[in-house]
């Protein structure tokens, strides 16, 4: 059994700042890759920031500058730091983490996903 355990989100006007974090518990073996993906109203699930397991990161187009994506080995948790944060930033964030279980066994595990708003 592997969690993941979503914070960080919340409520901020435009210009602030937001960090998410995502921790993975359970029966782990290793970690292939983690990242973020973010969901608006009406809008297709995309890709914000990925890092795997040698430190390459990917970013949309629509974030670098912006946002920070970053991770903790010994505590299995990726973080995702937000800033000059606008109105069109509004949406859930999803993470997601590709791992190996103890058993063997692969899999692509996502968070239930946490809100951002960010306000005029």
């Amino acid at each position: 059994q592997v969690q993941l355990v979503e914070s960080g989100g919340g409520l901020v006007q435009a210009g602030g700042s937001l960090r998410l974090s995502c921790a993975a518990s359970g029966n782990i073996l290793s970690i292939t890759a983690m990242g973020w993906y973010r969901q608006a109203p009406g809008k297709q699930r995309e890709l914000v920031a990925s890092l795997n397991s040698g430190g390459s990161t990917n970013y949309a187009d629509s974030v670098k500058g912006r946002i920070t994506i970053s991770r903790d080995n010994a505590k299995n948790t990726v973080y995702l730091q937000m800033n000059s944060l606008k109105p069109e930033d509004t949406d859930v964030n999803y993470c997601n983490i590709d791992l190996v279980r103890l058993t063997g066994l692969r899999g692509v595990l996502w968070g239930q996903g946490i809100q951002v708003t960010v306000s005029s």
